[in-house]
């Protein structure tokens, strides 16, 4: 008779049982769509695969019209964080924070609630992702199953933007969207946030870290992604992948925490799109003394103000 013990725990993150089933330790606090009483940005959810049940929520600003000659907004694609096995598009911390950044910089936002891991291992979550860009390419000729992106989105002013496991997601759009972009879709940005990429070797400060933060994010990658070939595989690190210089949009943000885990394994990053051959143009900016997607949780405060203010002022670069 088994015991069905604990055969590995990622500390605030789930737990795996010896007969293969696992709990979550996070739960997501899960809000509905509608309008929101502070900034009068407007959502709601639509379902973009049916055969799949995947849903996106969809954010409009209450002024729907743009300076730019088409009249029409801005588009920025997002995918939330969470190591791809936690969150959601749903949850408080990304519809506060979208609100926000709807609001502020006057864009068209969806936001992708792709399939999680353990029950759906990568590469599900960035076939999803995919999945949700060639959805939205369906609306180019204004005739797409979606009333608010047919008239309000500006499909020749597309931007990816993720935090976290959704920055590394939306990396990898980009560069998908460098080979087979859908017709009609124009990408003029990428913005990664505090995103998350990982290696074998220890870079920077990494080789100071107590064994069993390197053990965790050695081990939940393994478990997102078992069939992968490890933690120097293309997918988690970027330095092992020779489609960077393909990236396919001309512009770049990457912000990084100053006190994230993730800091220096981001600087390289920004190091090995810098040398890859991408003639794009990136800009990096470190919020010091910041820990890990900061802004989520913390979204009045000066830092994440300003991080904002950094997303307005790239997307509405004229």
């Amino acid at each position: 008779m088994s015991t069905n013990e604990i055969v590995t725990e990622i500390p605030g993150v789930f737990r795996i049982f010896e007969d293969g089933t696992f709990h979550r330790l996070h739960v997501t606090n899960i809000v509905p769509a509608g309008t929101d009483p502070t900034t009068a940005v407007e959502s709601k959810d639509i379902i973009f695969s049916p055969e799949n049940n995947i849903l996106a929520r969809i954010y409009i600003p209450p002024n729907k019209t743009s300076d730019h000659k088409s009249n029409k907004l801005p588009l920025l694609i997002f995918y939330h964080g969470g190591g791809f096995c936690i969150e959601s598009a749903r949850s408080s911390l990304y519809h506060n924070f979208l609100n926000l950044v709807v609001s502020e910089s006057n864009v068209v936002v969806v936001s992708v609630d792709y399939r999680l891991a353990p029950e759906f291992p990568l590469p599900v979550a960035y076939e999803d992702s995919w999945d949700a860009i060639k959805w939205i390419a369906q609306h180019v000729n204004g005739n797409g199953p979606e009333s608010w992106l047919n008239e309000y989105a500006d499909f020749k002013n597309v931007f990816l933007a993720g935090d976290s496991a959704g920055g590394n997601i939306a990396h990898h759009m980009a560069i998908r969207v460098g080979s087979s972009c859908p017709d009609g879709l124009e990408f003029k940005g990428a913005i990664l946030l505090h995103p998350y990429f990982w290696g074998k070797e220890r870079i920077g400060n990494e080789s100071t870290w107590i064994e069993s933060m390197v053990k965790n994010l050695d081990t939940l990658w393994a478990i997102v992604s078992p069939g992968s070939s490890g933690s120097d595989d293309p997918l988690i690190n970027p330095e092992m992948d020779p489609r960077i210089a393909g990236i396919g949009c001309p512009r770049m943000l990457v912000c990084i925490g100053g006190n994230c885990f993730m800091r220096d394994r981001d600087w390289n990053y920004t190091k090995i799109v810098e040398k890859s051959g991408w003639n794009g143009d990136l800009e990096v900016v470190e919020d010091k003394g910041e820990e890990h997607v900061f802004f989520l949780a913390n979204p009045d405060s000066e830092n994440a103000c300003l991080l904002r203010t950094r997303i307005c002022t790239f997307i509405n670069k004229i």
